[in-house]
């Protein structure tokens, strides 16, 4: 199956998700263009496997069990990025934080949010991922891709639905290609001192040398998860060798551990705040596959 393409038999996703967990994947396949993706479902669907997409692997908890089918990592090999005028064209595994830095080069402002965020930029629509007051919705015009039949999609940014963590993408099932960028012009010196002093704040303020998925849990309506974790008293909490972090309480890391353990911690953290707080903690990374190994 799937010898024509870029693609790893058994992939342990651990080495593929910045959680560093997870088990085998039986298909990881790295396309290389829309055309690929669209022959990728084609094959999987006349062998009645199913097919999971994923980018850089930065908001994901994978199973110990590992993921069943076909897994398409939009990535490595689709990551081309142009500019044109105060438009920037990128393919959807480009990393978000070299597209704000190529847009910075530019002179071009509006991005420095996401220079930090260490996802695709497909990744960053389908989620409308955003940081310090900034998010996808405000600079995105443009969102091309492709459906499992191999439809190709071109949606603007209000057909894109976006809301908190979420838009259209997931709704209408198809896969992010390309992004078109809008931003404005601006002093290349000032916006690369707006992106270091960001990068600067998450550095002190985030576990960024240690495996994690970012920001477990979204942000519940009227209040900030983080600090509800903490005045729970769970800075520090761990099941095994998953612990909430002592620095940021709203990112729980990976110490050397299973993703039973880490999922374990993040139902214990759910249960506690509910109970303390009466305030259900919705996740905000995606779990995938199966807990049985």
């Amino acid at each position: 199956m799937f010898e024509s393409f870029d693609v790893i038999r058994n992939a342990e996703m651990s080495q593929y998700t910045t959680l560093r967990l997870g088990g085998p994947a039986d298909w990881l396949a790295f396309p290389r263009s829309r055309e690929e993706i669209a022959a990728m479902y084609a094959e999987a669907g006349d062998a009645g496997i199913p097919v999971t997409i994923i980018g850089h692997g930065s908001n994901l908890l994978v199973l110990d069990g590992g993921i069943r089918g076909l897994v398409i990592r939009v990535e490595k090999n689709m990551r081309e990025i142009r500019v044109e005028g105060n438009r920037i064209i990128a393919q959807a595994g480009a990393m978000l934080g070299t597209v704000a830095r190529m847009a910075a080069e530019a002179g071009l402002a509006g991005l420095e949010f996401a220079s930090g965020i260490p996802g695709t930029v497909g990744g960053g629509v389908t989620m409308n991922a955003g940081a310090y007051d900034g998010e996808m919705a405000q600079v995105v015009t443009r969102v091309d891709g492709v459906e499992p039949d191999g439809t190709p999609v071109s949606l603007s940014n209000g057909e894109m639905a976006f809301g908190y963590r979420t838009s259209a993408v997931k709704d209408r099932n198809f896969v992010v290609t390309e992004v078109t960028f809008e931003l404005t012009e601006g002093n290349r010196e000032e916006i690369f001192a707006r992106m270091s002093d960001l990068n600067a704040r998450r550095a002190e303020k985030q576990p960024l040398d240690v495996p994690s998925a970012g920001s477990t849990f979204k942000r519940p309506e009227g209040y900030f998860a983080a600090a509800l974790i903490d005045q729970c008293g769970l800075k520090g909490y761990s099941v095994g060798g998953a612990m909430v972090s002592m620095k940021h309480a709203g990112f729980l890391i990976n110490q050397g551990t299973s993703s039973a353990d880490y999922l374990a911690l993040m139902r214990k953290v759910q249960s506690i705040v509910l109970e303390r707080a009466n305030v259900h903690l919705e996740p905000e990374i995606r779990v995938l596959g199966s807990e049985e190994e």
